[in-house]
């Protein structure tokens, strides 16, 4: 008898521990989708607390879309140049180019080559005025991705996978920090004259609700279209419709709380409205002095449009934007499959002065330290030729900079083989880099997560090391 009640007991011991966990389980489950639902239906621009303590308050991307020649640019390459013109050594490896299997004469840099700053680091001729600025840059050479092409790799570099679908770093970043400006967007993208490659793709929230995506700004007088209310409808009569257009979608949405659409689309109308009043001076340039402009390179007509985009970057940042894309050569204009002299010499010679201007301007006003700026590409170019004077995508190794956020200037991170193929020493794929990102803002990728179809999501998938060479 008393074994048999022995026996039920830890039957029923067993059934209501198993029965516990599983509810307790449940309950964790329940608790975070809870959590979750209320984000979405609450204030998800909200301010919130940082991982850790922040070094970087807002970011600044400079883009350079297309694939800039990290081995023309900032990774010298005498060994490469000594053996210009012979068959690539076999011990490199076998390559598969995006334009198919490499052409194996290697290609040496004609560019000259100096040591700049206290730190002496070399940088070509391309880049002048950047040159001056060594000692605040923190240069990594040792980046690798895994995209061919661009629309996968423009991507990936964004969004940390080379399918679309995923959120964008500006998107991962708002939604872990929330807004601190609320009359203006807190992830803002620029572009030049022409369309990004993948388009709205690379500064999509992805799964996460629509609020946290990119808003594009355009070129020209009104960066900010439909912003404007129509002549005659007064303040007053915008606040009242937009009142009543909101009780109808709240009414619509009250059965579809999943609907973070809507949601986004209500914000957006508020975003507006706030808009109105503060985005015409925030992009008013105007009141900026000649001098300025000219530090920029607005005084120069084939600088003026990215030169307009790094100013009004810095404007941005300046009233409580956390993040700015800008994009510089979109529809891959960096893509120098042939004749690199005369296509790199036209985007450097565009977007030389203003990132120099950018860089002295936050500095001269105190905002470099709390503002990170990255420079980059979605990867660089091959040192063997195609089409006898270009360059083909170069995935496997290339070179991306930061400067101020935290980051230590005048240092070299990593090294690329002798002929500038593969990252050797230190690489740092992409995931890396967007894990560094993300805490220098003070966040750390391992916590920021969001669930979607029962998975604990994060921004770097499931790699990224941090590269603290780069701040420490």
């Amino acid at each position: 008898m008393i074994d048999k009640l022995q026996h039920r007991w830890r039957v029923n011991s067993r059934r209501e521990f198993f029965s516990r966990a599983g509810s307790g389980l449940a309950g964790l489950a329940l608790g975070s989708m809870l959590a979750e639902d209320k984000a979405q239906g609450k204030d998800l621009l909200a301010p919130k607390p940082t991982h850790h303590a922040a070094k970087a308050k807002a970011v600044i991307w400079l883009f350079m879309e297309g694939g800039p020649s990290h081995i023309d640019l900032f990774d010298p390459k005498p060994k490469l140049n000594e053996m210009h013109g012979q068959p690539m050594p076999a011990s490199f490896g076998k390559v598969i180019t995006a334009m198919g299997t490499a052409s194996n004469t290697l290609m040496g840099s004609p560019r000259k080559w100096k040591q700049y700053g206290q730190a002496g680091t070399w940088v070509s001729d391309w880049y002048p005025h950047i040159a001056q600025h060594v000692d605040d840059l923190a240069i990594l050479r040792s980046c690798w991705a895994n995209g061919l092409n661009h629309v996968g790799s423009v991507c990936q570099m964004n969004t940390g996978d080379i399918l679309a679908g995923r959120p964008s770093m500006g998107a991962w970043v708002t939604y872990g920090l929330g807004s601190s400006n609320r009359a203006l967007p807190t992830f803002v993208v620029l572009t030049d004259d022409r369309e990004v490659v993948g388009g709205p793709k690379n500064w999509s929230s992805g799964f996460l609700p629509a609020t946290y995506q990119g808003t594009q700004f355009r070129q020209g007088d009104t960066p900010i279209l439909h912003l404007k209310s129509p002549e005659g409808v007064t303040t007053a009569q915008q606040r009242s419709k937009l009142d009543f257009l909101r009780s109808l979608n709240e009414r619509w949405g009250a059965d579809k709380a999943d609907d973070s659409e809507l949601e986004a689309r209500i914000m957006s109308y508020e975003l507006a409205f706030k808009m109105q009043a503060e985005a015409p001076e925030a992009v008013d340039l105007k009141k900026e002095t000649e001098a300025t402009k000219k530090l920029y390179g607005m005084d120069d007509p084939a600088l003026a449009d990215f030169g307009t985009n790094c100013l009004l970057a810095r404007r941005l940042v300046e009233r409580g934007v956390r993040f700015v894309e800008l994009y510089c050569g979109s529809g891959s204009g960096w893509d120098a499959h042939s004749n690199i002299e005369a296509n790199h010499g036209k985007w450097c010679r565009v977007s030389d002065r203003p990132i120099a201007g950018l860089l002295t301007d936050l500095k001269a006003r105190g905002l470099l330290d709390s503002t990170l700026v990255v420079w980059g590409g979605e990867f660089g170019r091959t040192p063997f030729n195609e089409k006898g004077n270009g360059r083909d995508h170069n995935p496997w190794g290339f070179t991306m900079w930061m400067a101020g956020g935290g980051t230590k200037g005048g240092r070299v991170v990593g090294t690329t083989d002798e002929i500038g193929l593969r990252a050797v020493d230190r690489p740092a794929h992409v995931h890396d880099i967007h894990a560094s990102i993300l805490h220098l803002m003070g966040l750390d990728h391992l916590r920021l997560t969001y669930m979607h179809n029962g998975r604990a999501e994060r921004p770097t998938i499931v790699g990224g090391t941090l590269v603290p060479e780069l701040w420490t």
